[in-house]
């Protein structure tokens, strides 16, 4: 690998002596990692389960190293949404902003969601999560990584950040700001960053980075708590960035964080930056690298807290649900009656139990858990659905081992035969692997018709 001049002398101005170290990193094996999906298993009881061999990451409470790529990507629990499938420093941003279940989280730069999933995660069904990126395409990937784990409290957005400030002005109480950058981070994993970082360097990712920290500053509530992070070494795009923060903005000041040994101090454009931010350098820990920093919004002293207009989205209670769609949710053992739904061209929803305010001429890839469809006095549930159910959740199902070639037969969308002694009731049944829910199906006596989403099948 043969890395740009202009790079070199920087990073060697940064490491010193240690920049041999940082050298031979380069040339070692690219690590693999999974972080585990906690609304839906814990780590012990998922190390129980999976068959291959885990090492722990030391500063990720639920992530791990691992071997065999291809089996991970392939196996049953990824598709059950058991786990992530992430680089392991990046595991890092989310795990160090501090949610509370019930806060307004948003995650400004989402895409393609692994940081975004474990926001979520660790919100426990309470409060709300706006996941956002600027790109359609991956708002899609986004979206479809939320639902694969199971996410129910979701708004997924694809918007400039500067367009949502007037809606959500002083409204969320946690941003994550994992902002796009030159990705020098990323050249041992993806040497092919090299030549797009010399096309596009620091000088061009800095004032794209100020300008999604001024929105998001905007955004955040006082008292709340911003976290800025990137997967790049450059200190105009880290440190400078946090400097420009705190003379821009005299709220806001750097707080400590969750710390690791392993952790490198910022580099010193002033004093705070070098004792409150923090690097992952590929030399000093097992990961490809990062930089992260926590930020503080001070609380206001004079004035009135900003009021929010409610969503204006006409919505319903659950027992006002046409009967099709009520009757099929009631079999579901969850406390519906403290939530709100909606409809959109016979689809379902049912909204984050703490609405966002109203946001007008905005992409909106999905607002709150899809139901499903009403079609002719008949429901028929959604893949998002069925993924956000946990085990015993809906009476009738059937479960597989992992090792049962049915299960890969239904991954892969075709019919399956059972057993005689496999009892049920025939209509919709949830299909699951080893009590896990992957998805619907249609049973009548012994045969299942399947019902799982066409654009996640296993190929």
């Amino acid at each position: 690998m043969e890395l740009p001049i202009k790079y070199v002398e920087t990073i060697k101005s940064i490491l010193k002596d240690d920049y041999a170290a940082y050298e031979v990193a380069l040339k070692e094996e690219v690590l693999a990692g999974i972080r585990i999906n906690t609304s839906k298993i814990s780590p012990e009881a998922f190390k129980e389960l999976f068959p291959y061999h885990l090492e722990p990451i030391p500063w990720i409470e639920n992530g791990f190293y691992c071997d065999n790529k291809d089996g991970i990507s392939k196996h049953p629990y990824y598709f059950a949404g058991l786990y992530y499938m992430q680089e392991p420093s990046a595991m890092t941003p989310a795990s160090r902003l501090p949610i509370t279940p019930g806060d307004a989280v948003l995650d400004v730069c989402a895409a393609p969601g692994g940081k975004t999933t474990e926001l979520a995660a660790r919100l426990c069904g309470e409060g709300v999560l706006v996941s956002n990126d600027i790109s359609n395409s991956r708002a899609k990937a986004l979206l479809k990584n939320l639902e694969i784990q199971g996410m129910k409290n979701i708004y997924v957005m694809s918007q400039n950040p500067k367009e949502l400030e007037e809606a959500f002005c002083s409204y969320f109480d946690k941003i994550l700001v994992d902002a796009p950058c030159s990705g020098e981070g990323m050249f041992h994993k993806e040497p092919s960053m090299i030549t797009y970082w010399e096309e596009h360097g620091p000088m061009y990712y800095a004032p794209i980075q100020k300008e999604i920290l001024a929105s998001s500053v905007a955004m955040l509530k006082p008292d709340g708590m911003l976290l800025y992070s990137t997967c790049t070494f450059s200190p105009i795009e880290d440190e400078e960035n946090i400097k420009w923060i705190l003379d821009t903005y005299p709220d806001m000041e750097l707080i400590s964080m969750k710390d690791y040994s392993g952790f490198s101090h910022g580099t010193a454009v002033t004093p705070d930056t070098e004792r409150y931010c923090r690097r992952i350098w590929p030399h000093k820990m097992k990961g490809e690298g990062h930089f992260l920093t926590l930020l503080h919004k001070k609380a206001a002293t004079i004035g009135n807290p900003i009021s929010h207009t409610k969503n204006s989205r006409k919505t319903i209670t659950f027992n006002n649900l046409p009967e099709e769609v009520r009757s099929f949710l009631s079999d579901i053992t969850w406390i519906w009656s403290e939530n709100y739904f909606y409809e959109l061209n016979q689809q379902w929803y049912m909204l984050p139990q703490k609405q966002i305010p109203e946001v007008k001429k905005t992409r909106f890839l999905r607002t709150g858990l899809y139901l499903g469809e009403a079609k002719k006095k008949r429901f028929e549930p959604s893949q998002a659905l069925a993924m956000a159910l946990g085990q015993g959740d809906y009476p009738n199902y059937i479960s597989f081992s992992s090792q049962d070639i049915r299960t890969t037969r239904y991954l892969k969308g075709e019919t399956l035969d059972l057993n005689p002694d496999e009892t049920g009731r025939d209509g919709y049944v949830l299909v699951c692997v080893d009590g896990y829910p992957l998805g619907w199906g249609k049973r009548t006596g012994c045969r299942i018709k399947n019902k799982y989403y066409p654009g996640w099948r296993m190929q």
